[in-house]
Parts: C-alpha cells; structure tokens; sequence
C-alpha cells in the first residue's frame, strides 16, 4: 500500500489547538488540510463545583478523566491546589487523555492494550459492582458529557461526581469559500473525531453543505460516531483503529490506496 495522500484535500474539524499534528502529517503524506474546527473549548459558565471536587480529590477512591481536555483544564488547577492524593486511582478514557497525562508525569492505574473508550473501562473487573459499590468516583469531563459512565457506576453502587471543567460551543465561521471547495470537487475526506463536531458541522454547512457532506468520505474514531453519521445519512464512512492522528492517517491512506475500490464502507 502506498504511503502517499496522494494530494487529496482533507478537512480537518478537530479544535484548533488540537489540530496541529494531524494537520502536518496529512502535509507529510502529500495531502493538503483544510482546517475547519467544528468545536470551541472553553471555560466552564461556573468553576465553583468542580473546584469544589478537586479540593477534596483525597476523599475520592478513583477519578476519570474522560479526554485530553480534561487533563489539561484540570491538571493545572490540580497541581497548583492540593495535587493529586497519593492514594487516588487514576483512569484515562482513549489514548491521547493517557498521553496528556503522561505530560503532567502521571500514568493511569487503569490501562489495557486497548484504548478505553466509556464501554470498555467499563467492563473492567475493577469498575464490577463488587470492587465499586460504596466506593467513591469523580468523573473529570466537560458539561453536558456522556452519561454513560455515571450511570453505570451509579447503578453498580458508587458515589458519583461530576467535576465539568471544560465547555464546548459550536463555532460561528463564514463557511462560503468552504462551500465553493466543495462545489469544485476538491474535499476528498472530512475528518471526525466527536459527535458533537459532527453536529455542529452539519449546522454550521447548512442545507446546501448538508449534503456534500453526505457524499464525501468520513474517517471516524468510534462506532458510536459512525452510528450519529450515518443517521445523518452519511454513505461513505470509514472507522479508524483508535483516536490517534497516527491511526487517521493510516485511514486516509486506506482511502485513497489502489485498492480502495475494495474498501469496505462502515453500515
């Protein structure tokens, strides 16, 4: 298989400071990014609860960060408070929240080969009712997040608290030249790595983008943003092995490699 992109234009809708490397490995690999970030982070409309959290993390017996993101809002405040108590258990949900919190010298008790998403941590044995119930958990996210996790954990009997440390909000951009791109025939594939940017970008296109969006190739991260694509009626989706800009670049190449008349598209 040939490592080149082979020119082909890809949009790129992580958010702006996290779009960087993918960017220049895309430029690499001889495609061409078009940056179009369809998720701003922010500060949250009230810090007073989660700072609330974080001073009392060694009341906590595990905390789960559940993005990059989180890492890096929280991580700040943590080490500038009280730190993170010897005793507390940390879990990572996906590779680059492992490697962001890599950057602040810690690794997570919690880890398989895998990349975690919410399902698979949860399927460890540590998360099982009997090791969790009475058990107390924070769950370091942005607001409105899955709540899958507090959910279950709830259901299995632990204690469960929400530290909302980051906010995301859709962008307000002139999409026009976009739009005139993609008329021309020149985006190969979107990129998509949440469902809330996938979202967005369907709001922020509107009906006419709408549906080259539907047309052109997705590289997505997860099962559960390709099942958001295609209710949205996206045809032509392609899974990437995990979250990393490495992975979605070995995507884009399956893609556009010559033997891609035998890709097989996600339904």
């Amino acid at each position: 298989m040939s490592l080149s992109l082979n020119s082909l234009t890809v949009l790129v809708t992580r958010p702006e400071h996290q779009a960087d490397r993918l960017c220049q490995l895309i430029k690499q690999h001889g495609g061409h990014a078009i940056r179009c970030p369809a998720l701003i982070i922010s500060e949250p409309q009230d810090w007073t609860p989660a700072l609330a959290i974080l001073d009392r993390l060694d009341r906590y017996d595990l905390a789960i960060f559940t993005s990059a993101n989180a890492v890096d809002r929280a991580m700040p405040l943590i080490q500038q408070r009280c730190g993170l108590p010897p005793r507390l258990e940390i879990a990572a949900i996906g590779k680059a929240t492992t490697q962001a919190l890599a950057r602040y010298g810690i690794t997570p008790h919690l880890q398989s080969a895998q990349c975690f998403t919410s399902e698979t941590l949860l399927a460890l044995l540590r998360l099982q009712q009997h090791t969790v119930v009475g058990q107390s958990i924070a769950i370091l996210r942005g607001e409105g997040g899955r709540g899958l996790l507090a959910e279950t954990l709830s259901a299995r009997g632990a204690r469960v608290d929400h530290a909302e440390v980051y906010r995301r909000e859709r962008p307000t951009a002139d999409i026009t030249a976009l739009l005139e791109r993609w008329w021309r025939g020149e985006i190969g594939a979107v990129v998509i790595t949440s469902g809330e940017s996938l979202l967005n970008l369907f709001d922020m296109l509107g009906v006419a983008g709408q549906d080259y969006l539907r047309e052109t190739p997705l590289i997505v991260v997860s099962v559960r943003i390709k099942h958001i694509a295609a209710a949205r009626g996206c045809r032509r989706i392609l899974i990437a092995q995990e979250a990393s800009d490495d992975a979605i670049i070995t995507a884009l190449i399956h893609l556009i490699s010559p033997s891609s008349s035998s890709v097989r598209y996600a339904t």
